[in-house]
């Protein structure tokens, strides 16, 4: 054979070769990729199985699998803008694409719930009828519409039962001050008090 025409074959075949798609990973392959990330890298803030200790950090587990991908893409397009993302997420989110966003959401879905902690009942009582009753006569809604009686959400609405009282204190706040892009939540909590914000959160997190 000419040698000319080897090399072009063999070049050819180089092309090719790489031309091949990649193969498509298995829903068993990307269950287990997104488990593997949650327990080597997601588990350093959140905790094990998604259950963090520090409130500084959400706990992710038995949250919304639908709210969690809606989350992890908004870190990644830089449209959650507050600073504790800013400065942990971005970064995070930017190495994860949507199959494995779906898979880690997924994990974190099937996990156990956070057990209640209580703390002031007082305090807590008023958190309850806020949550369930809002305030009528200042046009603030019932939580439970959207986060379901219990707190465990439903949909792509997030639970909030069990989470952290300091969390959610700070999430409704970045969304009242529009730190945080939700302009659905943005019209429902505008409006409430520091008070009643503490009472909402001391009750979430003793379910």
């Amino acid at each position: 054979m000419d040698v000319r025409v080897f090399v072009a074959l063999a070049c050819m075949a180089v092309v090719v070769a790489h031309a091949q798609p990649a193969a498509v990973p298995s829903d068993a392959e990307l269950r287990k990729a997104g488990e593997e990330k949650a327990i080597n890298l997601c588990s350093t803030c959140h905790g094990p199985r998604g259950i963090s200790t520090s409130p500084e950090f959400p706990i992710l587990a038995a949250q919304r699998q639908g709210y969690l991908e809606a989350q992890l893409q908004a870190f990644r397009a830089h449209t959650r803008g507050e600073k504790v993302a800013h400065d942990f997420m971005w970064g995070i989110a930017g190495g994860l694409d949507d199959r494995l966003i779906s898979a880690v959401a997924g994990y974190y879905a099937a996990q156990a719930p956070a057990p209640g902690r209580p703390g002031d009942p007082a305090v807590a009582a008023r958190g309850k009828q806020l949550f369930e009753q809002g305030v009528t006569e200042r046009g603030i809604p019932a939580c439970t519409l959207c986060h379901g009686r219990d707190g465990a959400g439903q949909a792509d609405f997030p639970r909030l039962a069990g989470q952290h009282a300091k969390y959610i204190t700070k999430q409704i706040q970045y969304i009242q001050e529009q730190t945080r892009n939700a302009p659905a939540m943005h019209g429902i909590v505008k409006d409430l008090t520091v008070d009643e914000i503490v009472a909402i959160a001391a009750y979430v997190q003793s379910k």
